[in-house]
């Protein structure tokens, strides 16, 4: 069985429902036949047009993989903003003073309580 198609625009952004301007059926009597999708990407707002064979096309295709987190998780993340690079640099080198697992494991029930 082959993998359930992604439509992608070129700079790399998922095309969701949202984003679809057209779709049409394109027939053709010899070979497959094709879904005809044109689409306006919500990040870089250039058109861009698709198609996807007819035996591989499902409504799914266009729409969100839905959310594993709780809506509180998310808030909470949203309200921390996005990762800024000196915090990467830090975490970098906390984790090079980590030498077994079992050490930050414990740092991390040490953070809970």
């Amino acid at each position: 069985m082959s993998a359930r198609p992604v439509i992608k625009c070129n700079c790399g952004q998922r095309i969701l429902a949202r984003d679809v301007m057209q779709t049409g059926y394109y027939l053709r009597l010899v070979g497959p036949s094709f879904v005809y999708i044109k689409f306006r990407c919500s990040r870089c707002k250039k058109l861009g047009e698709q198609f996807v064979k007819q035996e591989e096309w499902e409504e799914g295709i266009l729409r969100d993989v839905p959310c594993e987190i709780e809506p509180e998780e998310k808030r909470r993340f949203d309200e921390m903003g996005p990762i800024d690079i000196h915090e990467c640099i830090d975490a970098h080198f906390e984790l090079e003073k980590i030498t077994r697992v079992s050490d930050l494991l414990g740092e991390v029930e040490e953070k809970k309580s």
